[in-house]
Parts: C-alpha cells; sequence; structure tokens
C-alpha cells in the first residue's frame, strides 16, 4: 500500500526535473502502446529540462506527440535526435493545486488502509465467532491490527509531507 502511494505520488510535479513525471506516458510505435521508457533513454540534463533519447529515430515524432498528449504541462521541443522537455516555472497558484492533488491521494490511500483494515477484523471477528479463536485472542489481535494501520497511516503522512515540502520548495 505504502509503495503503491510512493509510486502515485512521483508522477506529480515539483518544479525539478524528474524522470518519474514521464511514467504513465505510453507511445504508439510500431502499432502498439508501448511505455515512453521502454522506447527511449531518459535523462535529467539539469534541474529543470530533460532529454529523451529514442533508441530508433523514426520514432522521436510518436515519442513527441504521446508527451504532448499526455498534457502534463510541460514544454516540448524535438531536436531531432532527441526531445527536451521542459519543467515550466511553477506559480504559487500551480502548487497549491498539485497539493490537493496530493491531498486527495494521500485520502484514496488512507480510504484503502482502512478496508484493508475492516476486512482483516471482520475475519478475525469470524474466526473467534466460529471458535478458531478465543475471544482476548480476538482482542488482541484487533488491537494489533490497529497499532499497524495506525504506523501505515504515519507512513503515508510522512511521505506526504515530504512530497509536499518538495512541491512547495521554490
Amino acid at each position: 500500500m505504502v509503495d503503491f502511494f510512493k509510486k502515485e505520488i512521483s508522477v506529480l510535479r515539483t518544479g525539478r526535473a524528474n524522470p518519474s513525471i514521464l511514467e504513465g506516458v505510453q507511445v504508439e510505435a510500431y502499432g502498439t502502446m508501448t511505455p515512453l521508457n521502454g522506447v527511449a533513454a531518459i535523462n535529467v540534463a539539469d534541474g529543470v529540462s530533460l532529454t529523451i533519447a529514442p533508441w530508433d529515430k523514426s520514432i522521436s515524432k510518436d515519442v513527441e506527440k504521446a508527451i504532448v498528449q499526455a498534457d502534463l504541462g510541460l514544454s516540448v521541443v524535438n531536436e531531432g535526435d532527441k526531445i527536451r522537455v521542459s519543467m515550466p516555472k511553477m506559480t504559487e497558484e500551480n502548487r497549491r493545486d498539485i497539493v490537493k492533488k496530493l491531498n486527495e491521494k494521500q485520502e484514496h490511500a488512507r480510504i484503502s488502509l482502512r478496508q484493508v483494515r475492516d476486512e482483516i477484523k471482520n475475519n478475525i471477528e469470524k474466526a473467534e465467532k466460529e471458535k478458531e479463536i478465543a475471544e482476548d485472542d480476538k482482542y488482541k489481535f484487533i488491537k494489533e491490527l490497529d497499532e499497524e494501520i495506525g504506523k501505515y497511516n504515519n507512513t503515508v503522512k510522512e511521505i506526504r509531507d515530504k512530497k509536499e515540502t518538495d512541491i512547495m520548495t521554490i
């Protein structure tokens, strides 16, 4: 769950060039949709731009088109042998919008953790009803479950707070 949350928020812009922002980009190459990192090398050129070097130069236009269509708010320049992707300067409003998205993703992660907790709790209660575990064990297991879920929630919050700091840092 925590790894999924990290992956989900890795695509949020922070104002610095980060190849993970292009993770969801799919390129139509050779008649199939392929992840961008499957058809090109992605490198950080400097703090605000990435260079993408397609392994096959004939799909350069397809790569450029895929990045533009992904609508990530990036400026794309095809330099022939490589494509330069620049991160525009983020305004305070952009940063606040991205933090809102971050908060939504955190809430989804918390809801998922709650659902997992409820499912496990129901299994514990069912086991107690069917006399597979003692009543004392049921309360002990539920307490341990709540502590574990609390730890996961704290981890998600810490990750979220660090990402918010990255987003809001100019």
